[in-house]
C-alpha cells in the first residue's frame, strides 16, 4: 500500500500549530530515540536526548530557515544534544578535535575474515546482533555519531555534513575509520563462528 501520510509542513510548525508539532513528533522520535540510545548506551539518557531535541525544536522552528529537511535539523540537535552529554562525562572529546584524525591516521584492520560463507541465520543471530551494538558502541564518540547517521539512520553524506556541522572530507574519513574499525571486531567475532564450524565439520568427517 503506498504511504499517502501529509508532509510534515513547516509553515504550519511556525506558526505554532501544536497538532502539526505532534505530527512531528510522532514521526521522528523513534528514530531520534534511537540515536540517542546507541550513542550513550542508557536508556535515561536517551529519553532526556528525545526530550530536549523536541524542546528546542519547538523553541527555535520560528527560526529554522529550510536550508536542510526538517529531519537533518532534529537530528543536529539530537546530536548535539547527545555530544553533550558525552562531554560531561569526557571533557576532552571534542568532534571538531582533529585529533581523532591523527589517532586513526595509520589504522588498519589486525584481521580481517571474509564471514560470506556463513548462512544468514548465523550471521543475523540475536548474538551476532548484540556483537554488532557493543562494536558500535566500542568507537570513540566522533567516529560513532557519524556511522550512525550515515550507515544506520541512513542519512547521505550531504546530510551527514549538515547535520554534524562537519566537511564532506571529514565526515567520509571518519566514516572509513568507523566501518574499518568495525570490520576488525566483527572480525574477531565471526573468525570464532567460522573456526567453530570448521571444527564440526572435521569431527563429523565424511559421510
Amino acid at each position: 500500500m503506498t504511504n499517502t501520510a501529509k508532509p510534515i509542513s513547516l509553515p504550519a510548525l511556525q506558526a505554532g500549530d501544536k497538532a502539526e508539532f505532534a505530527r512531528l513528533v510522532d514521526t521522528h522520535s523513534t528514530a531520534i530515540y534511537r540515536l540517542g540510545l546507541r550513542m550513550l548506551g542508557d536508556k535515561q539518557d536517551a529519553e532526556d536526548i528525545l526530550q530536549n531535541t523536541f524542546m528546542k525544536a519547538f523553541q527555535h522552528i520560528a527560526k529554522f530557515e529550510g536550508r536542510s529537511s526538517i529531519s537533518t535539523w532534529l537530528y543536529r540537535i539530537a546530536a548535539n544534544e547527545a555530544l553533550m552529554l558525552v562531554r560531561k562525562r569526557k571533557p576532552e572529546t571534542l568532534l571538531s578535535d582533529a585529533r581523532s584524525e591523527e589517532d586513526d591516521e595509520d589504522f588498519t584492520p589486525l584481521q580481517v575474515v571474509d564471514w560470506s560463507c556463513l548462512p544468514e541465520d548465523e550471521l543475523m543471530t540475536t548474538e551476532a546482533r548484540l556483537h554488532m551494538e557493543q562494536a558500535i558502541q566500542r568507537l570513540p564518540e566522533t567516529l560513532r555519531i557519524v556511522f550512525l547517521l550515515r550507515d544506520i539512520e541512513g542519512l547521505s553524506i550531504q546530510d551527514t555534513c549538515q547535520a554534524l556541522n562537519l566537511s564532506e572530507t571529514a565526515v567520509k574519513t571518519r566514516l572509513l575509520r568507523a566501518r574499518l574499525r568495525l570490520r576488525e571486531r566483527l572480525s574477531q567475532y565471526y573468525g570464532e563462528r567460522i573456526r567453530e564450524r570448521n571444527a564440526d565439520d572435521a569431527q563429523s568427517g565424511p559421510l
